[in-house]
């Protein structure tokens, strides 16, 4: 078998034990193992087609809640900060880090003196006000739970920027090198309001160009970007493909060269092609089964009361976790090369805590529902997306949750309109994830707070939201690991967000391309990456 080549490292903060190390030959790093990037000489020119697991949702940073649209900003929005690939949080539009009072309830820093947006605009601390006010005051923002704990933002020279915090907040650092810092132009913001995400525009490597819904969005190289002399390619489109296995056979006739959040199967066909190269980092993220508890009106509505077993008694939802097998729905769906998740916090990180997942017991699951008093089997329909590998995740779980007397209906729906769906609170269960956060909190706070813009299945329990709460306002590592372990344990004992497993973040490309990198969160990277000299593209 051919060497992989290498990629970008993830940081010792995110080495997780994933038991995916088969599918190494021997003597090699197994795929779970961090890798340094590919960096063979590339030359000026050409565009590079990146393939889509499903299309994104709004092209606004204030407004978008996909993992893929946050892909596609990696290469036309740029954040304040970013994480370097020893997970440090390092500057990006940012031209410092932050200076952080006493008791945490100012945040100071500079930024870029060398940066305009693709429109013209120019980066400067009132640009940078406009964004974030925006993030937290528009009707509907995803990043207003994310950092709520800003009070006031404050120009307070050009390029200095004051953020006045009314209580302190540990990871907002955090959340300002993730969706909650991209700054976006305020001449566009001012001119298209909320139809931003029709004529976008940020600091990035590329530019916003057009976009065809359900097919593909194309971007130009962007000449006022500040570091354009290290940007190699034309440009980048992303073109979305739902089925893995499209995926692949577009990488192998060239029409794709980069396929985004490639599952084990078409893995596994990848490593025997010497044509393609393998990118792997772990995740940070997980994905589950979260279950309408609350969501009566809407996700941007306080939760309410949802008359179903599920919303009504917590031994229901807590028979149907039990129905699952966490272990063999890694080994049936994922050919054992993920591995089960229990909770939000990714295992091997500073703040992690070991959790047991719970094994299945389906004769304490029938014993549950005959304590509830519902009629069996209990009805449920399950959400899944259009994709092979979700309709298998979603088979299996019928058939475990069937034993244990459950009806489940599964429901394949365009991903889009079920993002839609989720949001309007039109669901009863829905599979999905979240491609993480290097601080727990990112990836907790607004999932499951009361108050969470994320908090899809609404939710609500004074016991998690007074941990969260504490969570942030502390800096003291002990404490916050212990925090964050009652924090995953009040979760669980919700069994609302019904946490399934942790993947490996692969991404095949074709051997002609150089210089991507991929990030624990999943991200492709390519404002470096271009075609290996003497190659076509």
């Amino acid at each position: 078998m051919r060497r992989l080549p290498a990629v970008l490292a993830a940081a010792a903060l995110l080495t997780l034990a994933t038991g995916c190390g088969s599918l190494a030959p021997p003597g090699q790093q197994t795929a779970a193992e961090p890798r340094l990037e590919d960096s063979r000489p590339v030359r000026d020119g050409g565009t590079a087609v990146i393939g889509l697991k499903s299309d994104p949702d709004m092209l606004d940073p204030s407004l978008t809640g996909t993992l893929v649209a946050r892909t596609v900003f990696t290469s036309m929005c740029e954040q304040l900060y970013d994480v370097d690939r020893n997970n440090r949080f390092v500057p990006q539009l940012a031209a410092s880090l932050p200076k952080i009072s006493k008791d945490g309830k100012t945040f100071t820093f500079d930024v870029r003196r060398d940066a305009r947006f693709s429109d013209g605009a120019k980066l400067d601390a009132k640009a940078v006000k406009i964004s974030l006010d925006r993030h937290l005051h528009l009707k509907g923002s995803g990043r207003a739970s994310e950092i709520d704990s800003v009070e006031k933002v404050e120009a307070i020279a050009p390029y200095t920027v004051r953020l006045t915090l009314d209580h302190a907040d540990t990871p907002l650092l955090g959340r300002l090198a993730n969706t909650a810092g991209l700054i976006m132009s305020p001449k566009a913001i001012e001119k298209y309001g909320r139809d931003f995400a029709t004529h976008p525009s940020c600091v990035g490597p590329f530019k916003y160009d057009k976009r065809v819904i359900g097919d593909r969005i194309e971007l130009k190289k962007d000449p006022l970007y500040y570091d354009a002399d290290n940007v190699h390619l034309d440009g980048v489109t992303y073109k979305t493909i739902t089925d893995g296995n499209i995926r692949l056979a577009n990488l192998r006739s060239g029409d794709v060269q980069i396929g985004d959040q490639m599952g084990p199967v078409e893995v596994k066909s990848a490593m025997g092609d010497n044509e393609l190269q393998l990118l792997n980092t772990p995740s940070l993220g997980y994905m589950a089964i979260t279950l309408n508890v609350g969501n009566t009106d809407g996700i941007d509505k306080p939760p309410g009361k949802l008359d179903t077993p599920f919303g009504r008694d917590v031994r229901v939802r807590e028979a149907f976790d039990l129905a699952l097998d966490r272990k063999l729905i890694n080994k049936v769906v994922f050919q054992d090369m993920y591995a089960p998740a229990c909770g939000p916090v990714p295992p091997g990180t500073p703040l992690s805590t070991p959790v047991t997942c719970p094994g299945r017991d389906v004769e304490k699951a029938k014993k549950l529902l005959k304590e509830a008093g519902v009629k069996t089997p209990v009805p449920l329909e399950l959400m899944i997306n259009t994709t092979p590998e979700d309709n298998r995740l979603g088979q299996v779980v019928q058939s475990m949750a069937k034993e244990a007397g459950f009806d489940v209906r599964l429901r394949p729906t365009e991903f889009a309109t079920g993002l839609t769906r989720t949001l309007a609170g039109d669901f009863q269960a829905r599979t999905g994830g979240w491609g993480g956060q290097p601080d727990p909190a990112g990836n907790i706070d607004s999932l499951v707070g009361t108050n969470g813009s994320n908090n899809q299945g609404k939710l609500s329990d004074p016991t998690i939201d007074r941990l969260i709460s504490e969570g942030r306002s502390t800096a003291d590592v002990s404490e916050r690991k212990e925090i964050y372990r009652q924090l995953t344990e009040a979760i669980n004992k919700q069994h609302s967000v019904l946490y399934l497993y942790r993947n490996i973040n692969y991404a095949v490309a074709a051997q002609d391309i150089s210089g991507i990198a991929l990030s624990g969160d999943g991200l492709i990277r390519v404002k470096e990456a271009g075609y290996v000299k003497g190659a076509q593209g």
